[in-house]
């Protein structure tokens, strides 16, 4: 077989010999969940980052975002799907009886929000990373707002085994570098995700109403209709999350970040780093001897720019992820456009991971050209309809080239190719659960009232009920499932001990500082 770029049915047909099947078994993944914590009535706590949960800054498992009160809980890379959502069953059960009365809020968008200056920054401690990465989160606040900044998500963190890619190094390699060739398919993998990407807010959006404290004092366009006394949503929206009225930032916009090589991909990343944005200048960086913001640039920082997938390294400390990447390239990708699923007591199933792991190989598996600026604006009028109505009966898009097709028709197109991904991944690993994902969600482009968005609608309207009574009985219902919850990975004494061990490293991290925070910054800002 020669070394050119191959089809998708040539490579799946490849990888099927069964001396090249083993290399597939083995894939990484990692999950980040946020969570609003709340007070019973379902306002925001007000109460800082629980010292027994550890310290925010240092802690392998149990952190914060960008709010005191919007806990993240992170797990180990794991290439077992159910080691992974034991770890994460774990890590709720013991913050669940950590919370007191308090509990988790358990959808994505958050609800009795009051004025921004009342959703409390994440504080770090005293060292001068930790005031970083509140200054940080203070120069959100000025650009922003607070409230976009306390919507949840389920952050998936995906790779491939070291096998896998000797395997198809060899296969189609052409004689260059691995981590170069590694790092290469990531990007097509990402290029790809931007193609068909509206999948998975369409199957996985769970956002299709929200609280109307959300949008006091916001002006926005949209068509709401309402329930009950305070709830707005849209009849056949899936992710509002991901609309512009969530987690999206329009300053962005004109941002031109390549995706077409790695070295494009830094370079266009540090421009933005670099550039000057007259409208954040207005607000100033250092005002009467205060920050306000870590600069007056398009990014503050690489973690500023907003997208739904995201090509990373992990970064040395004191490192900028450009730099990890640009110096050692990519390692795993970061797909963050995946809503809280509110029928998980931890935000996310396993057929949903199952699901996503055959999506991300078939995007990687499937040949990607780089993206030109007409598909790039078709891709993103795809994604916006998808968010804001994609169950609409007959919703058409648009496939590069100038065809147009209803949802389910190119949905099904789709699926016919994911199918041989999911058997591939079942003839190696799977015992046939790839295939049961691939059913489930099959079903779901065929019947859009079995989509995650439809059946929050569907419960909302059964007793024309609001978002609020709807989030806080699943809220209790969580609170006291994974309260009582025995422990399948690590018992509590594990998390003991890390919570002790994390208040420790904090502090000699903040005895190890040796300049000040001024200096600190043009440093890193200097690398």
């Amino acid at each position: 077989m020669t070394k050119t770029t191959l089809t998708l049915a040539e490579r799946i047909q490849a990888w099927q010999a069964p001396a090249r099947l083993p290399a597939i078994k083995g894939i990484r993944r990692g999950i980040e969940r946020e969570s609003l914590r709340i007070t019973p009535d379902g306002h925001l706590a007000q109460t800082g980052h629980p010292k027994v949960l550890g310290s925010a800054l240092t802690h392998a498992n149990i952190t914060t975002d960008f709010s005191e009160s919007l806990m993240e809980f992170i797990t180990p890379v794991s290439d077992s799907v159910e080691i992974l959502l034991a770890q994460l069953g774990d890590i709720h059960g013991y913050t669940m009886r950590h919370l007191g009365e308090e509990q988790l809020w358990p959808l994505s968008m958050p609800c009795l929000l009051k004025e921004d200056d009342r959703i409390p920054l994440a504080q770090y401690g005293s060292s001068n990373v930790g005031r970083m990465k509140t200054l940080y989160r203070q120069g959100l606040h000025h650009r922003y707002g607070s409230r976009m900044q306390v919507i949840s998500g389920v952050h998936f963190n995906f790779s491939m085994p070291d096998s896998f890619w000797s395997e198809w190094h060899q296969l189609e390699g052409n004689g260059g570098c691995l981590q170069g060739f590694v790092s290469d398919k990531y990007l097509g993998l990402i290029r790809n995700v931007y193609r068909f990407g509206w999948l998975i807010p369409y199957l996985f959006g769970a956002s299709p109403a929200l609280c109307g404290s959300f949008l006091a004092g916001r002006e926005h366009q949209l068509p709401f209709e309402r329930l009950g006394k305070g709830t707005l949503y849209l009849p056949y929206a899936t992710s509002l999350r991901l609309s512009d009225l969530g987690y999206t930032n329009s300053a962005q916009a004109g941002l031109n970040i390549s995706l077409d090589s790695l070295d494009e991909y830094v370079s266009s990343l540090r421009r933005a780093i670099g550039t000057h944005a007259a409208e954040f200048a207005r607000i100033g960086v250092k005002v009467d001897g205060e920050y306000r913001q870590l600069n007056d640039n398009v990014l503050q920082i690489e973690n500023e720019l907003y997208a739904p997938i995201r090509p990373k390294r992990t970064a040395e400390s004191g490192e900028k992820p450009s730099e990890a990447l640009a110096t050692r390239g990519i390692e795993y990708i970061e797909v963050r456009s995946v809503d809280v699923n509110p029928f998980s007591a931890v935000g996310i199933d396993a057929d949903q991971i199952l699901f996503l792991d055959t999506f991300l190989l078939w995007c990687l598996l499937t040949p990607s050209a780089p993206l030109t600026e007409d598909e790039i604006a078709l891709n993103r009028r795809n994604f916006n309809k998808v968010v804001l109505e994609g169950r609409k009966p007959g919703l058409e898009l648009e496939v590069f080239g100038g065809e147009t097709l209803t949802l389910k028709a190119l949905g099904e197109r789709y699926f016919g190719e994911l199918k041989d991904v999911a058997a591939l991944l079942d003839a190696c690993c799977g015992r046939g659960c790839y295939g049961q994902a691939h059913a489930a969600q099959l079903a779901a482009i065929q019947d859009p009232s079995l989509t995650l968005s439809a059946r929050v609608l569907n419960e909302l309207k059964a007793s024309d009920q609001d978002i609020l009574p709807f989030g806080l009985a699943l809220s209790k219902h969580y609170h006291q499932q994974l309260q009582q919850s025995p422990p399948r990975y690590w018992d509590d004494s594990y998390f003991d001990e890390e919570g002790v061990r994390s208040h420790a490293r904090q502090r000699k991290i903040e005895l190890s500082d040796t300049i000040g925070f001024d200096e600190f910054l043009q440093n890193y800002f200097g690398q």
